[in-house]
């Protein structure tokens, strides 16, 4: 087990926190209004619309955003990645104020399946009475085609959230560190070793305690 941090530190600016929580809510609306299908389909098209906007913002402030929001950020290569990995099965010491190398390449995978799932229903239909925005653009053919890739690229979605969620409650009860919480208060505990402990660009600084 870690040992208990004695600083903490902000993490995330407002954009990034409320890009992660505005996407939980749309994901989970477009979720159950596809499963409930018939006049639900509008507002599942409305989500996914919404959805689309979000990530295409976040994807803009992987670029201009404050430092941890940046991809340069969290986005390392296979050593750091190879290194992460084996100091989390030792159970080491892994400290990272934004996200973690693995973390970063989940949210740019994440990202990609969200941008398809999100393009692809644009163009997609139900064989009954609801059809994309931009389904006449292409024709039913191959709206056909895009329709089910679109269902199939859901089932990638699932499983892609399933191992984030996963993920975060492995550090919460496996290496005692709550990731969700920073993603609301910005602030997150770390241990003194941290070589990234400077406040970050944006965000309020955090009270030592």
């Amino acid at each position: 087990m870690q040992t208990e941090p004695t600083i903490s530190t902000p993490a995330w600016d407002v954009p990034v926190r409320l890009f992660h929580w505005a996407l939980v809510l749309l994901v989970l609306g477009s979720v159950v209004t596809g499963l409930i299908g018939g006049n639900a389909m509008v507002w599942h098209m409305r989500f996914g619309s919404a959805i689309l906007a979000l990530v295409l913002f976040r994807v803009l402030w992987g670029v201009l955003g404050s430092s941890t929001a940046r991809f340069s950020d969290f986005l390392y290569g296979p050593r750091r990645v190879l290194a992460f990995t084996a100091a989390i099965l030792q159970r080491r010491e892994a400290p990272y104020l934004g996200h973690n190398p693995l973390g970063g390449w989940m949210v740019l995978v994440l990202l990609a399946v969200l941008l398809f799932q999100a393009s692809s229903g644009l163009f997609a239909n139900d064989d009954i009475a609801t059809e994309g925005p931009l389904y006449a653009l292409i024709g039913k053919d191959l709206s056909d085609r895009l329709t089910s890739l679109h269902k199939l690229n859901v089932k990638l979605l699932y499983a892609l959230v399933a191992v984030h969620v996963a993920a975060v409650l492995f550090h919460w009860f496996g290496r005692g560190e709550n990731l969700v919480r920073p993603m609301i208060s910005s602030c997150r505990p770390m241990h003194p070793a941290c070589r990234r402990v400077l406040p970050v660009p944006g965000v309020r600084p955090c009270l030592r305690f």
